[in-house]
């Protein structure tokens, strides 16, 4: 029985680049040696994306994701993901209309945190995603709590992520900012860092964080190859 092929929702570059490579490369543990499932990526430009975001139009958001998913459908894909958390504030409108079906970022980070056995997650992401309810929601179903920065900081935050992140742009003075927040996190009872932007794992990883951290981008990848693979047997 075949793997089943993913289909992958782009947005921003250097994160989705991240969730590809993660597909790829940890295939070959469930698949064996240089083996992975078989994947389509189609992104929309940015610029695109962000027209829409800045406004609050999440129906025009919703309907760039489904144009991606239809051409992933013709493509042969049999289920989507997103590895981009801000959009998933359309994820609604979209699963209402999507030819295939999709898994959720921040149900698998929150699956993923159960499991660890954490209790308070420190967000990190976008302005737009950490104000909104993506996360606290997925996060209450699972009874964890969610804390995310002061206005200041998520401005600042945000600055970094779409002048720097997302063209690649991986700087000390970054990976410093975003220590002090993770180290306030932990001040605020937080047990645990979501990093909510896929392009955060880049500046920060496991070594540089004073608490444990839930990288979404591979978390997502890593559910992507379970589910695709959940029916064809492990390799010997």
């Amino acid at each position: 029985m075949r793997a089943k092929h993913i289909g992958i929702v782009a947005c921003s570059a250097e994160g989705a680049a991240l969730c590809y490579r993660t597909i790829c490369l940890e295939g070959e543990k469930l698949m064996g040696s240089y083996a992975h499932p078989e994947v389509t990526m189609h992104t929309h430009p940015l610029g695109e994306y962000m027209r829409r975001i800045e406004v609050g139009d999440w129906r025009g958001v919703a309907n760039l994701m489904l144009s991606s998913a239809d051409k992933l459908t013709r493509a042969g894909a049999d289920f989507a993901i997103c590895p981009d958390n801000t959009i998933h504030q359309a994820f609604d409108l979209v699963v209402q209309e999507s030819p295939i079906p999709w898994l959720h970022i921040a149900e698998e980070v929150a699956a993923e945190a159960k499991r660890r056995g954490y209790h308070c997650l420190g967000i990190l992401g976008t302005r737009f995603l950490m104000e909104s309810s993506v996360y606290p929601d997925k996060l209450a179903i699972k009874g964890l709590e969610s804390r995310i920065p002061k206005a200041e900081q998520r401005e600042k935050i945000n600055k970094i992520i779409f002048e720097e992140l997302v063209r690649g742009i991986l700087s000390s003075n970054a990976r410093k900012y975003f220590c002090r927040i993770i180290d306030e996190f932990s001040q605020w009872g937080c047990d645990a860092v979501v990093l909510g932007c896929t392009e955060i794992p880049l500046l920060i990883s496991h070594k540089d964080s004073s608490l444990p951290v839930l990288d979404s981008t591979r978390i997502l990848a890593r559910a992507a190859l379970i589910q695709s693979t959940s029916n064809i047997d492990a390799p010997r």
